[in-house]
């Protein structure tokens, strides 16, 4: 796939605020964005609605697509056995409304689009510590001690891709990281507008 438009990458354990964040992000940046469904082969959860939360895809599909070439990226996601990606289709949505592709995808996801797009903007969120991101966790009140462990782990080894992000951003005050966030964006713009 040739990268005709610009991208922008948000990544961060689970936890970080990730999904607040990315909310915000479309609501208050001055650089248009438009934020990539991602594709998964996990049932809907209550109150998920396909084509907003995910495009749920069988097995099936997700493997004839991929068979396809039609993912930017995909990746099994906390060894659940359930596959991600981002299909083409979404990014080349965001080009044709003339913005940014914002994918919000871990990092593994990140380090290929990165291959295929060395111009991305890419952004790691985390939080202060890892003791704040356990706390928020385990406040979400909706997971298995099990999940949290396997959650923690995973974050752990995401930690150790974030210096190969562009920008690191710490998510301690919402307000804050989301301005830190849209300034980095619209420098970006500058400087692409200028080149």
């Amino acid at each position: 796939m040739a990268f005709t438009g610009r991208v922008v990458v948000l990544s961060g354990p689970s936890g970080s605020g990730k999904t607040t964040v990315v909310e915000r992000l479309i609501r208050d940046s001055t650089v248009p964005l438009v934020k990539s469904v991602s594709a998964t082969t996990r049932p809907p959860r209550a109150g998920e609605i396909n084509g907003q939360a995910y495009w749920f895809l069988s097995d099936d599909e997700f493997r004839r697509r991929l068979a396809d070439d039609e993912f930017v990226e995909h990746a099994e996601v906390y060894e659940s056995g359930y596959f991600y990606g981002t299909l083409r289709s979404e990014v080349e949505h965001a080009w044709a409304e003339s913005a940014w592709a914002f994918l919000e995808i871990d990092v593994q996801g990140a380090m290929i689009v990165v291959q295929q797009c060395p111009q991305a903007v890419t952004i790691f969120l985390e939080t202060a510590s890892p003791q704040e991101l356990e706390r928020r966790l385990r406040a979400r009140g909706t997971e298995t001690e099990e999940v949290i462990q396997r959650r923690l782990a995973t974050a752990a080894k995401e930690l150790e891709y974030a210096g190969r992000y562009r920008h690191a951003v710490v998510n301690d005050n919402l307000d804050r990281a989301v301005r830190e966030i849209c300034e980095i964006l619209k420098s970006e713009e500058t400087q692409t507008n200028a080149g």
